[in-house]
């Protein structure tokens, strides 16, 4: 089978697949329908973490960095969609004022963010648990480590393991983690307002990373088990939902403030409407995240121990 893998057929076989998806899934083409993101998040973060598996395993210096490339790939074949839906949003911005009309005009992105997420989620956790290799993982594990157990971060790594079959967590007291939660947090949160400044739909290789790294927990929570993964995307999307919608409705403030300012004179109504619009999502998002990690803390743990 590994002979086969990386044989030139399959490798040609491999990349004619790639070349018909990227005709067929193409962002003009999808109907408006925030359902239908789950599936391009299922099909992109699957081959993303196999390309990788398949041309980078063997490399012994690639291999140190697969963790990243992963997430690089699939920021490279989602940017289109986020692009796209960004600009779409930023359009409709122009038009609309006060808490409850931008809601209602930007909820359907907000929702197709989250499909696309959780398409992220269930296909990295999934393939991650059947590949069985740590390595592709290697920079979530640390940052889970990092999070969970800050004062003992090596110890961590090496405990969560494919080898090691026995699994604790909560090193940290709660309200240390609370502390390292919420500076993590924020911290990400500042990172999706860069990179959509930036680069409009730039944000999602920070929303990708997260996926990953909440695939590498779910791997740690369910010891690596694939029954398991509907539990563990259970126990993380208590509390992982409301994080990451903070993170996209970041992410759509930013985008659209940025293509605003292309678009728009910096004085002209258009553009204060959007900059007004942008302020409150970073509001709406800094509430949501704040809930997020008091919900991770103290709600989450009670119900999953």
């Amino acid at each position: 089978c590994h002979l086969f893998m990386n044989s030139p057929t399959f490798k040609k076989s491999l990349f004619f697949i790639l070349h018909m998806l990227e005709s067929i899934i193409n962002p003009m083409r999808v109907e408006r329908g925030p359902l239908k993101m789950f599936f391009i998040g299922l099909i992109y973060s699957s081959l993303s973490i196999l390309l990788v598996k398949w041309f980078f395993g063997s490399d012994p210096v690639l291999t140190k960095f697969s963790g990243m490339i992963v997430v690089t790939f699939c920021v490279m074949f989602s940017l289109p969609f986020l692009y796209f839906l960004i600009k779409q949003e930023e359009d409709e911005d122009e038009e609309v004022e006060g808490f409850f009309g931008v809601w209602k005009v930007h909820k359907d992105a907000i929702y197709a963010f989250m499909w696309l997420f959780l398409g992220f989620v269930i296909a990295f956790s999934f393939w991650y648990i059947i590949l069985q290799d740590s390595s592709l993982f290697n920079a979530q594990i640390e940052t889970y480590c990092m999070i969970n157990s800050p004062g003992n971060i090596d110890d961590c790594v090496s405990k969560y393991s494919f080898n090691q079959k026995s699994f604790t967590t909560g090193a940290a007291t709660k309200e240390v983690r609370l502390l390292s939660i919420v500076e993590n947090n924020v911290y990400v949160m500042i990172f999706t307002l860069v990179f959509s400044l930036l680069f409009g739909a730039g944000a999602i290789f920070v929303l990708a990373w997260n996926a990953s790294v909440i695939s590498a927990a779910i791997g740690i929570f369910t010891e690596y088990s694939i029954v398991e993964i509907p539990l563990g995307i259970l126990r993380y999307m208590v509390h992982g939902f409301p994080e990451i919608t903070a993170y996209f409705i970041t992410a759509l403030a930013g985008g659209i403030f940025g293509i605003g300012v292309i678009k728009n004179k910096i004085k002209s109504p258009k553009f204060l409407r959007v900059v007004e619009n942008s302020v409150i999502l970073l509001f709406i998002a800094i509430i949501i995240l704040i809930l997020a990690a008091l919900v991770e803390v103290y709600l989450t743990p009670l119900l999953f121990h």
